[in-house]
């Protein structure tokens, strides 16, 4: 597990923001991924995906790494920032957009405000 923690280490670090999912951005392989992918898609965020689906040392360190059970998994700087739900909780009350400003992520506000006004 060792080698898993340690590759994952090297990713989250190496990139500005990265999601554990199963499947990738362009075709996620559950709802929960899915729906963080088409936030971060829609809003137009540059990130680096990794399949968890197609290495079983990595689905199970993720979870071992941030000490979180479930997939998705969003990391933003190196920071572990929540699954699916909390994702979405940010995203809906402009948390998102502040991390984002925060951290020098590069995102598309008026899509944000979008996504909120659709959910309002």
């Amino acid at each position: 597990m060792t080698d898993a923690k340690s590759r994952i280490d090297e990713t989250v670090k190496a990139n500005d923001v990265v999601l554990y999912m199963k499947g990738t951005k362009d075709m996620p392989q559950c709802g929960f991924s899915s729906r963080v992918a088409g936030v971060l898609n829609y809003m137009g965020v540059d990130y680096t995906d990794v399949n968890v689906l197609a290495d079983e040392e990595i689905r199970q360190g993720i979870k071992d790494y941030s000490d979180w059970p479930t997939i998705p998994q969003l990391y933003v700087k190196g920071e572990f920032v929540g699954g699916c739900d909390i994702i979405t909780e940010m995203t809906l009350s402009g948390e998102l957009d502040e991390m984002f400003d925060t951290n020098g992520v590069t995102y598309n506000k008026e899509a944000a405000d979008k996504i909120r006004e659709a959910n309002a």
